[in-house]
């Protein structure tokens, strides 16, 4: 089966990076999900085929090599729980269940030394992984992985709720969820464990750094459903998918592709703009915070065009093998988009500094 949609090379002014362990992360990537039996044992083959130590090697490229391998364990783990159970398993179909499944890995996360789904395979992987956040980061660090864990478990069961339905959501509502229901926020304490840096709460919880976060999020997960629309309109349940949702507002296959890479676009344009206004005035730890989100956005986009998750000899996808350096749409409007529009009040139309409201105060 040839590929649905041809996509042409996606905007990107971030320069590529890898660790140069990468390889080997690999392989001890695929050893630890091995020893813990992270999925069945058809799946957790097919997850090592899928080069994620390389992945998390793209996203912390001058990290330590123990933080890398932490993160590519945990994305490993990751994939475990979005195939087993949600997007390929029964319980994806089940948003009841999931949610108590969830739930328990959450106390799990929350509390690994609690007597909970002692003979389950996916709560000792997460035991482990929570063990080495702590000792990786510091105690704010940690809270904010597990605080993030629960987003994304809530997004997931909603997710549920739309495959059990057959519906597909407003572009709204998938906008908003689809924040959380790509894990990216869980991996952003991990950016700066990996870094050994940690960015105060004044800057943290300031709302243009929780904006550019964001913008991240959208970046990587709208790339993620354009680059994954093949392997996912190819199998069942079809319904949570950027590329989806607009052809559900009647739009056709190629003009749905067209909009959301304006979309993503405009959205890069945006984090590009506001990035550099962050830099000139934040502290030291925001500008790598900065950086590291940079490195995230890129990494994705390096793994998603190149691994066998989304394109393989037997089920090739359309998805292209570099990148451009013009965007599609450089406008400074916002997409319409009621969840997002307010990023674009965070600069003025001119896009030169923050207006002074949003300045981060004491940096």
């Amino acid at each position: 089966m040839g590929p649905d949609l041809l996509i042409p090379p996606i905007f990107s002014p971030i320069q590529p990076e890898i660790h140069p362990a990468h390889a080997e992360i690999d392989v001890q990537t695929a050893a630890w999900a091995e020893t813990f039996r992270i999925g069945s044992e058809e799946l957790r083959g097919r997850l090592v085929r899928q080069d994620i130590g390389t992945f998390a090697a793209r996203i912390l490229p001058s990290a330590g090599q123990a933080s890398v391998s932490l993160l590519a364990d945990f994305v490993f783990w990751l994939f475990g729980v979005d195939d087993g159970h949600c997007e390929e398993g029964e319980l994806g179909q089940r948003p009841g269940e999931l949610a108590g499944v969830l739930s328990r890995l959450l106390r799990v996360a929350q509390n690994p030394d609690a007597p909970m789904l002692l003979d389950d395979p996916l709560a000792a992987g997460l035991r482990d992984l929570r063990y080495r956040v702590c000792s990786h980061g510091t105690a704010g660090q940690a809270a904010r992985w597990v605080d993030s864990l629960r987003e994304y478990f809530l997004s997931v069961v909603w997710e549920a709720s739309h495959r059990r339905s057959g519906t597909v959501p407003d572009l709204n509502d998938y906008t908003l969820m689809r924040l959380y229901s790509g894990a990216t926020s869980v991996v952003f304490p991990m950016l700066e464990m990996g870094g050994g840096y940690e960015l105060q709460p004044h800057e943290r919880d300031h709302t243009p750094v929780r904006a550019i976060g964001e913008m991240a999020s959208f970046i990587i997960t709208w790339d993620n459903d354009i680059f994954s629309h093949h392997k996912e309109r190819n199998g069942l349940n079809y319904y949570v998918n950027a590329l989806r949702v607009l052809e559900e507002q009647g739009h056709s296959a190629d003009q749905a592709l067209r909009i959301a890479i304006s979309q993503r676009d405009r959205v890069m344009c945006l984090f590009m703009r506001l990035s550099s206004a962050l830099a000139r005035q934040g502290s030291p730890q925001l500008r790598r915070y900065l950086d590291s989100l940079a490195c995230f956005i890129r990494g994705a986009q390096d793994w998603g065009i190149s691994s066998l998750r989304y394109s393989s000899p037997e089920c090739p996808a359309g998805n292209p093998s570099a990148f451009c350096d013009v965007p599609t749409d450089a406008r400074h409007e916002p997409l319409g988009i009621a969840a997002v529009d307010w990023w674009w009040e965070l600069l003025p139309s001119s896009g030169g500094r923050l207006s002074p409201e949003m300045a981060v105060q004491g940096a």
